[in-house]
């Protein structure tokens, strides 16, 4: 059978990548929309009920509006947007959620593909409040950087402006989300079972694409017996049968002076460092990803072959 896949927003960067992931699987048939056509909403409707399954990589209003198009039980649909990431009647995906998470979305019909920030800081929290090293009121603090491709097609074009007066051509790296109100924050705290809202600091770089995560830890908060070896391997055992996210040996981590956000680019791949310092009593957790691939269209494209396993 062949399945029928529309990108509602193709256009986007992150359809654009998810377009030319697709194109090598097989039993799939691409359809679109031309041109003028992908503004005109009874084309869209049109696509969004002949589709199989349908991938929004638009706006959250936008998603939302898509999704009331769509008038059949049938059509499954992956939301690249934050409208539904917090939805009970949405799947989170996630696959490495926990073991029983890939089985779930590919019984689902829709699925809320995660944050690029949310993806890699539930990915280092959740295993370890699930098993019990991290307390829920744990007074969280994450860090982050992502390449400029994080912010969309507008901020593309400000850092890639040849206009010497564009002031985002002069800015090396920049903290924004002040307000400590990111929108990934309410997918982060649910997801990581958190009981208070973490203070998350993202940041922008002068690179395209890739992204680091980290969460530091102060062991005197954790419970007596706790340290960097033990919060290793609960992640290493959580991680252990996924080929998609991979924790770095503590021995490989000694020997590493920096990280580099763009070491992964181009690839599904998620990798986890911890490292400690037992006699400071500090533990640092960093992820490291491409936020345009495990942290957007990568995870589509394996939600999506996930799904595809339910025809």
């Amino acid at each position: 059978m062949m399945v029928k896949i529309f990108i509602d927003g193709e256009a986007g960067t992150t359809g654009l990548q998810i377009r030319d992931r697709l194109k090598d699987i097989k039993d799939i048939e691409m359809i679109h929309l031309k041109g003028d056509q992908r503004k005109d909403i009874s084309a869209r409707e049109e696509m969004l009920n002949i589709a199989d399954l349908v991938i929004l990589c638009l706006p959250e209003d936008a998603s939302k509006e898509a999704v009331g198009l769509i008038h059949n039980s049938r059509t499954k649909i992956i939301d690249a947007s934050i409208a539904y990431r917090v939805n009970p009647d949405w799947v989170y995906g996630f696959p490495e959620y926990n073991l029983g998470q890939s089985a779930i979305i590919e019984k689902a019909k829709r699925v809320s593909n995660p944050g690029c920030y949310a993806c890699a800081s539930i990915a280092i929290i959740h295993p370890l409040v699930s098993s019990g090293l991290l307390p829920e009121d744990y007074p969280i603090t994450i860090n982050a950087v992502s390449g400029y491709s994080g912010g969309g097609t507008s901020l593309i074009k400000s850092f890639e402006a040849t206009n010497p007066e564009t002031a985002s051509n002069k800015v090396p790296f920049y903290l924004y989300g002040l307000d400590l109100n990111h929108k990934h924050i309410p997918e982060i705290k649910k997801y990581s079972r958190l009981r208070n809202t973490p203070i998350f600091i993202p940041s922008v770089g002068r690179f395209y694409s890739g992204m680091l995560v980290s969460v530091p830890l102060q062991i005197a908060a954790l419970k007596d017996g706790i340290n960097g070896k033990k919060i290793y391997e609960a992640l290493s055992d959580h991680y252990l049968s996924q080929p998609f996210v991979k924790v770095v040996g503590e021995r490989n981590n000694q020997e590493i002076g920096k990280l580099m956000p763009e070491d992964l680019n181009n690839t599904n791949l998620m990798k986890i460092y911890v490292f400690s310092n037992q006699k400071n009593g500090q533990v640092l957790i960093c992820a490291q990803l491409d936020n345009l691939g495990k942290g957007a269209s990568g995870q589509a494209v394996q939600n999506l072959k996930l799904m595809l396993n339910n025809f």
